[in-house]
C-alpha cells in the first residue's frame, strides 16, 4: 500500500488532471508512479518535462533504458526496474541485454562503460574523477552523451526514491532485483 495518495485524474486539480493526461495519452494507462507524483503538480511537471526532454536528447531509448535499470537495480527500486524492463523490451533490448545492465553490463563495449560510468555516478553520489569522465569518452561518448548520461541517471535517482520511500504498488510485471546491495 502506498504511503501517499495516488491522484485519481478524474477527480482531481484541472492542473494535475492535464498533466496525468499526458502521461495517460502517452502511455494508454496512467502508471502509479505518476499518481504518487501528482501530491505535487510542480515535481510532477518536473518529472514529466525531464521524461520528455531526455527523450528527445542524443542518448537513445535503448541505452535509456538500461540505464535505468541499472541504476534500479542498483537502488533497489523494484517498481522501476520493472517498468524499464517492460519499456526496455519495447525500445528493442533483448531479455538478456536488460539482464546484464541490470548488473551494469553489457556485451557491447560503449554501452558497458556508459554503464559503468552510471553506476559510479550512483555509488560515489557523482563524486566521479577526471578518469571516469575520460573513460566515457573513450568509449565513443560525446560530452554532450556523457551529460545526458548524468541527466538519466539524476531522473532515475528521482524516480527511484518516489517509488521506494512512498512504496508505490508496482503495476508493471514484476522483475527480480538482482544485486541491488552492490
Amino acid at each position: 500500500m502506498s504511503r501517499i495518495p495516488l491522484i485519481d485524474r478524474s477527480a482531481t486539480t484541472a492542473e494535475r488532471k492535464a498533466l496525468l493526461d499526458q502521461v495517460q495519452q502517452a502511455f494508454g494507462a496512467t502508471p502509479n508512479m505518476f499518481k504518487a507524483v501528482a501530491n505535487s503538480p510542480a515535481a510532477l511537471q518536473s518529472m514529466w518535462g525531464a521524461f520528455g526532454a531526455l527523450g528527445g536528447g542524443v542518448i537513445d531509448a535503448k541505452l535509456g533504458e538500461q540505464i535505468a535499470v541499472a541504476v534500479a537495480d542498483r537502488n533497489a527500486c523494484e517498481y522501476c526496474l520493472a517498468a524499464h524492463t517492460a519499456l526496455g523490451r519495447k525500445a528493442g533490448v533483448s531479455a538478456e541485454g536488460l539482464a546484464a545492465a541490470q548488473r551494469g553490463e553489457s556485451a557491447d563495449p560503449a554501452t558497458a562503460a556508459a554503464l559503468a560510468f552510471a553506476l559510479k555516478l550512483v555509488n560515489e553520489r557523482g563524486n566521479v574523477s577526471e578518469a571516469d569522465v575520460q573513460a566515457v569518452r573513450k568509449a565513443g561518448f560525446s560530452d554532450e552523451q556523457v551529460v545526458e548520461i548524468l541527466a538519466h541517471v539524476a531522473l532515475n535517482l528521482f524516480t527511484n526514491y518516489v517509488n521506494v520511500a512512498f512504496a508505490v504498488p508496482v503495476d508493471f510485471a514484476p522483475v527480480k532485483l538482482s544485486r541491488a546491495a552492490a
